[in-house]
């Protein structure tokens, strides 16, 4: 936390306004300004070329901003999450799944979702447009099994017939074609329909562009029906309140759009369909330090259809103004344009312009649509340097004592009045040994010890690697638990090390209580109590424990136990040094990072329980030497040499693709110097898997020996349990020459 924060700016949802704001405070810092983006998707589709995704003209990424680089470059905290609601008493973001965030001033920029007016069988049997990620998950799996079925004749329906419903009929029924005729099938046994509940298609556009519109469904054979309101939804049909059955196989909800259920229940001012209402400046009517834009937000003083050329326009205004609000300066008025020019595309490489009375249609205006949506795109895919940082406002003389004079020793310490409250409210496992704990303080914690137990100690703490305090400390319970877990051990208790970045009394209390928070959660569920511990301030955030296992004799996994003849086991994939190095350089996909943190956020603790009841002769967890170091380690000390099979070598998705851009973590050279004892590093340098043995690892998995006759149920438990990257990749042999103990298969 950089000492000089002095308000916090979240902004909820990633929305184009969103994205224009990242992008505006990345080129031009603001000091004292902390953003944090809480947001559900970590890449967020762009309107403009959506129906080309859906008709196949583009690809995810191409249609998609990358938010996670994005934040990074904005050097704004990005914490993937579902906001819930608002207390604008403490000034909090409420999440699904994480502690509160806390705001000085907020923005929403969520978009909508369609309204389906609590429409008999609209959830059941209907694929809303909105949340976009949802539906084109479920548009995949709906194209692959239409085609998967060539003899099946298939009414599609769309119900809405504004330009977004038009544009989606027309993509879909596009995408499908094209792949009916790659694949040799009748097209012809698709039949689609466009349902409207007025006289009109695009209400909201000239006569011209409907009539040219009209036209093109004609041409298509799509039926157009009008004037019809949907009342119910079955399995094969629709109901309207005209009595009228509309016969539909596949029905697509594309209605007007809706704020979030939540939004109306924050106290806000809304309007009639739950949108936020908001004044020139952007800011909702109701709290000045809240703002809102995009499809959640309904402008009291220049009302507009929904659309997002607005989100998209409002974007530097909100960016300014957000600014301004934050300095306590006069806010900046937006005013959206009246008439806008729309490029509306027909499914195929042709588009319709619209902007006001006028109207335009041919190949040329989609690829006039295709240039602007691209060069849009790319102000998000090609990031420049980040901007430099201004010089920090001066601080009051009470802040500039605070921040030059800090102390060290115990008077680094957190307050105690800090920590108490930061500590209300964590709840943290007790068990009976434990005789003064968290529960009940002391200056020391008393633990009985077991009668018989081996007593399994181990300590390990490390700096902050990612913007999120809360998952952070969840990563690292992991990490700190692994090595009791390897040695077939139970966590019974730990003690906690935390330094907290220097900052307010509210800021310091803020993230101790998203750090505490995170770890008694992984804590508890993995049965081990927080008896104590120490925290302090420092120039950066540290967390880690010391920790106590216990388990009998008998029960010890230790490094030195393989015998020749028994497989290697290797539970999680590879790759986090190098994806968190690319993290830090905005080169990484948000996906890759969001599916690295869900490897890291995932327990060790029952696949060291399922290698232990498969005989497991010895065990270590992969962490920081890499699989290679750790490797050694378990070679030298049972005296035996290793087929490494490279190709089975799990791996994370876009690890290969960084470490061939040559990106790679500091601690990679010096875990690199292990490939001198593999026998033929030559070869194996020539595999792209080869970097990623040396790799340092955060919250690994488990490396396990086992017989050979246990590895089949092992790995099919293992995959059932939750490690389905977990693999079988080498062989025990016999003891040869140690000066080259490892043998890789390619």
């Amino acid at each position: 936390m950089n000492p000089t924060v002095k308000k916090d700016i979240v902004l909820v949802g990633g929305g184009h306004s969103h994205v224009a704001v990242l992008k505006a405070f990345g080129m031009k810092p603001q000091p004292g300004l902390r953003l944090t983006l809480v947001t559900r998707d970590i890449h967020t589709p762009y309107s403009g070329m959506l129906p080309g995704l859906i008709a196949g003209h583009y690809t995810h990424d191409e249609a998609h901003v990358d938010l996670r680089p994005l934040a990074n470059f904005a050097r704004a905290r990005i914490y993937h999450d579902t906001v819930t609601g608002f207390d604008f008493e403490e000034k909090l973001v409420h999440c699904k799944n994480r502690p509160p965030v806390a705001f000085d001033i907020l923005s929403v920029n969520t978009g909508s979702t369609p309204d389906r007016n609590e429409i008999a069988g609209v959830e059941e049997h209907t694929l809303p447009v909105k949340p976009i990620d949802e539906f084109l998950r479920r548009w995949d799996t709906l194209r692959r099994e239409i085609l998967a079925t060539p003899g099946q004749s298939r009414q599609i329906a769309v119900v809405g017939a504004g330009a977004g419903g038009v544009e989606l009929l027309l993509s879909v029924r596009h995408h499908l074609e094209q792949e009916a005729a790659a694949e040799g099938q009748d097209f012809g046994r698709l039949r689609f329909s466009l349902v409207s509940g007025s006289a009109e298609i695009l209400p909201t556009h000239n006569a011209k562009v409907q009539g040219k519109f009209s036209r093109v469904l004609r041409e298509r054979g799509v039926e157009v029906i009008r004037s019809e309101q949907v009342t119910s939804v079955g399995e094969k049909n629709m109901i309207c309140d005209s009595g009228r059955i509309i016969k539909a196989d596949v029905v697509f909800w594309v209605t007007h759009g809706v704020g979030a259920g939540w939004l109306s229940e924050t106290g806000l001012d809304v309007d009639e369909r739950g949108c936020l209402l908001t004044n020139e400046y952007l800011q909702t009517t109701r709290n000045p330090d809240v703002f809102a834009t995009g499809d959640n937000a309904t402008s009291t003083t220049d009302p507009r259809a929904k659309s997002g050329v607005f989100a998209v326009r409002a974007g530097p205004w909100l960016a300014e103004n957000l600014r301004r609000r934050a300095r306590g300066q006069r806010l900046k008025a937006w005013r959206p344009q009246k008439a806008f020019l729309s490029l509306i595309s027909t499914g195929d490489p042709y588009a319709i312009a619209s902007r006001g009375p006028f109207a335009l249609e041919g190949a040329a205006i989609w690829r006039w649509k295709d240039w602007i949506d691209r060069r849009w795109m790319a102000k998000y895919h090609e990031l420049p340097e980040m901007g430099a940082m201004a010089p920090p406002p001066k601080p009051s003389r009470g802040e500039a004592a605070r921040m030059v004079m800090r102390c060290a020793g115990c008077g680094s310490k957190i307050g105690s009045s800090i920590l108490h409250r930061a500590l209300k409210g964590l709840d943290s496992v007790d068990h009976e040994e434990i005789l003064k704990g968290f529960n009940q303080p002391d200056d020391a914690a008393i633990v009985e010890l077991p009668t018989g137990k081996l007593s399994i100690e181990t300590v390990d703490f490390f700096r902050s690697f990612i913007d999120d305090p809360y998952l952070f400390a969840r990563i690292a319970v992991n990490h700190c638990l692994s090595d009791v877990f390897a040695m077939g051990a139970q966590a019974h208790h730990a003690l906690a090390i935390v330094t907290v970045p220097h900052g307010s009394d509210r800021k310091v209390e803020a993230e101790l209580r998203e750090v505490l928070a995170g770890a008694t959660e992984m804590m508890n569920e993995a049965g081990c109590a927080l008896v104590g511990g120490h925290t302090n301030e420092g120039p950066e955030l540290v967390f880690g424990l010391s920790v106590t296992g216990y388990t009998d004799r008998e029960q010890v996994l230790n490094k030195g136990g393989c015998q020749p003849g028994e497989v290697l086991v290797l539970t999680k994939p590879l790759g986090t040094g190098t994806l968190l190095a690319a993290d830090m350089q905005y080169r990484a996909k948000g996906r890759w990072i969001a599916s690295a943190m869900d490897m890291m956020l995932q327990s060790n603790r029952q696949a060291a329980e399922i290698l232990h009841a498969h005989k497991a002769s010895s065990c270590t967890d992969v962490t920081g030497f890499g699989l290679m170091g750790h490797l050694l380690e378990m070679v030298k000390q049972s005296e035996v040499t290793i087929t490494l099979d490279l190709r089975e070598v799990p791996v994370l998705e876009g690890a290969v693709t960084t470490c061939k851009r040559g990106i790679l973590s500091t601690l990679h050279p010096a875990n690199l110097e292990a490939d001198a004892f593999i026998s033929n590093r030559a070869e194996g340098e020539q595999h792209e898997k080869y970097p990623l043995l040396f790799d340092p690892q955060t919250s690994g998995g488990l490396l396990a020996a086992l017989p050979r006759e246990h590895f089949p149920d092992c790995l099919r438990e293992l995959h059932a349990a939750g490690y389905p990257d977990a693999r079988v990749i080498g062989q025990v042999r016999p003891k040869a020459d140690l000066a080259y103990p490892v043998t890789l298969s390619l």
